[in-house]
């Protein structure tokens, strides 16, 4: 991590750290997120917020032009047609300060990830009860 970077220690503590309209959108992106997957938890992990549900599902990060959302390969991958509107890479959205989040398609994109955490923890507890 570089030296200059603040360790954050909550999502609190993340948020906080930005000006006002961006925590606004960072604490509604929080909500909509939690939402969508209620029993997953809050943590810090690689220095951005992240939800997490039998491993992690979903990280987001404010930068100078955008806000970063990462719902992994798998996330980007299902709805890769819907994210065009945006820059995209394998793991990847970057939507634009100032314009609409898309909260809707966040919401399903964060549910696909609960679904697809939940099924693979599942099929790793059936293959170790098999063995």
């Amino acid at each position: 991590m570089e030296a200059n970077k603040p360790a954050y220690e909550s999502i609190d503590a993340y948020i906080a750290s930005f000006p006002p309209e961006v925590q606004d959108v960072l604490q509604a992106l929080r909500r909509v997120i939690k939402e969508a997957a209620p029993e997953a938890t809050e943590k810090i992990s690689y220095q951005m917020p992240t939800f997490a549900l039998e491993g992690n599902l979903v990280y987001f990060a404010a930068y100078k032009k955008h806000i970063g959302f990462y719902p992994t390969s798998s996330g980007i991958a299902a709805f890769q047609h819907e994210l065009e509107a945006y820059k995209v890479s394998k793991g990847t959205v970057q939507i634009p300060l100032g314009q609409p989040m898309p909260y809707e398609l966040i919401t399903r994109i964060v549910k696909h990830r609960v679904a697809a955490n939940l099924e693979k923890a599942a099929s790793k507890r059936a293959k170790k009860a098999g063995k």
